[in-house]
C-alpha cells in the first residue's frame, strides 16, 4: 500500500497544534468547515469539498492529548474525484517536540525555531492510485495552512 507523509516544523506549542486538530471549529479555520456527528461507531467529522465529491466523512479512531490524532475515511465517492480513493484510508497526525524528529535534531536544523514537529501519515492508498500525486500536493497546502494558523497571534 502507498502512503502520503509530511513532516512540518511549527513554531507554536504542541497544545495549540493539538487543539487545531481536534476541534471541529478549529479544523475549519485551516482546512474545511467540519460538522460533528455522533454515531454508534464513534464521533464522525464531515465536510463537503464540493458537490462533485459529496460529503467526506472521517471516523475519529484515536486521540492522545498532545501526541496523536487518527481518523479513517468512511465515506464513498464517485470514481472521477480525488475523494474516491480515500475510502478506507487512515490519516494520522503525530505530534512531538524537536527530539521526535531525527532531522530536526541535526546540526543544520538547530537554528530553525520550532516548538512542535507534526508528522502527517495518510496510509492505505492503492499502489496505482490515480489521485495520489494530487492529494500529496493538496496535503502539503493544507499542512501549510495549519502551520500558519498555529503561529497566528491570538489565533
Amino acid at each position: 500500500m502507498a502512503s502520503i507523509r509530511h513532516e512540518v516544523w511549527i513554531d507554536a506549542p504542541t497544545e495549540r497544534v493539538f487543539e487545531l486538530l481536534t476541534s471541529a471549529e478549529q479544523i475549519g479555520t485551516w482546512w474545511d468547515r467540519q460538522t460533528v456527528v455522533d454515531t454508534p461507531e464513534g464521533v464522525v467529522l464531515e465536510h463537503s469539498p464540493g458537490p462533485e465529491h459529496g460529503v467526506v466523512r472521517f471516523l475519529v479512531l484515536e486521540t492522545r492529548p498532545h501526541e496523536l490524532v487518527r481518523w479513517r475515511c468512511i465515506s464513498t465517492h464517485p470514481e472521477n474525484v480525488p475523494a474516491s480513493e480515500w475510502t478506507g484510508t487512515e490519516i494520522a497526525f503525530h505530534l512531538g517536540d524537536r527530539s521526535s524528529s531525527r532531522e530536526a535534531t541535526e546540526k543544520w536544523a538547530l537554528s530553525i525555531h520550532l516548538q512542535t514537529v507534526l508528522r502527517l501519515e495518510h496510509t492505505g492508498w492503492k499502489e496505482d492510485a490515480r489521485y495520489l500525486p494530487f492529494c500529496n500536493f493538496a496535503w502539503a497546502a493544507v499542512m501549510t495552512s495549519l502551520s500558519q494558523k498555529a503561529v497566528e497571534k491570538g489565533g
